[in-house]
């Protein structure tokens, strides 16, 4: 399998590729066997890219296939992120049940085991659904050679790995960000780092993010350490360069699921 530059691609070709996102990484092995490891805290705005990219299982391309969802390293995912999974099966589901034949879930252990085990007990799949502990029991399961198994087990644990890894480069953008809120260009940024705009994007997607996902990312982790102070939220969103004060809720509520008023509240009552 080989990279995808990104989302639109994959959806375009998914056959032979797969593609990164914060939290995951989608694949198609063949037209037959598409799947998705997960690590990490999964949240909803996980979730928006993930639905975004699971719409290539339902690429012309792809016929009746089997589905194979790795969640071992899921470490915890938010009720909105469930929330909006649950969206997304219950709106195509017709096309999901004629275009998966059957889905295995390895599931992780502990309490978020126990969510992921029971997700389709509450909601319902579209197809026939089982979890395991075993990798070999789920792809037995689901009908691949036991002889290719280890082979594809391995080479996921490898491509996993390797998205797990922050490029050099996507750290320099966070740093370069990270001085420049207020004044985030990306030719500037590019300057910068010594490499041209295209150059910047490309290498960024290959990565698995883009430059204002890591502006929106910079931004918000810049506002987390200005709400722990007594600062307003409008002199917050201006520090942080946010057009507006409604931009800036807009934003923080969408990478972080609740507002900033809610977030500082939350954090205030956590302390002794």
């Amino acid at each position: 399998m080989r990279a995808s530059a990104g989302p639109g691609e994959f959806g375009r070709d998914p056959v032979g590729r797969y593609v990164v996102g914060e939290g995951f990484l989608c694949w198609c092995l063949d037209p037959t066997l598409f799947g998705c490891v997960y690590w990490g805290r999964f949240e909803r705005e996980h979730a928006e890219r993930l639905v975004a990219v699971l719409d290539a299982e339902l690429h012309p391309a792809i016929t009746q296939h089997a589905s194979f969802a790795d969640m071992r390293r899921l470490e915890a995912a938010t009720p909105a992120a469930f929330e909006l999974l649950a969206t997304y099966l219950a709106s195509p589901r017709d096309r999901l049940a004629r275009a998966i034949r059957r889905q295995a879930i390895l599931r992780p252990s502990g309490m978020i085991g126990s969510l992921v085990a029971g997700f389709y007990e509450v909601h319902g799949a579209p197809y026939p659904a089982r979890s395991f502990t075993d990798p070999a029991d789920a792809l037995g399961w689901l009908g691949v050679d036991v002889r290719e198994g280890p082979a594809l087990l391995a080479r996921l644990d490898e491509l996993q790995a390797i998205a797990t890894r922050t490029p050099d480069l996507v750290r320099a953008v966070r740093g370069v960000l990270r001085a420049r809120l207020r004044d985030p260009a990306l030719d500037d940024v590019a300057r910068e780092l010594g490499v041209s705009r295209r150059t910047l994007q490309r290498r960024l997607g290959e990565a698995g993010t883009s430059f204002q996902r890591e502006l929106a990312h910079a931004r918000i982790d810049a506002a987390k350490e200005l709400l722990e102070t007594r600062a307003s939220l409008t002199a917050v969103a201006i520090d942080v360069g946010c057009a507006s004060l409604q931009h800036f809720s807009c934003l923080f509520r969408k990478i972080t699921g609740e507002p900033p008023s809610a977030w500082r509240a939350r954090r205030r009552d956590l302390e002794p």
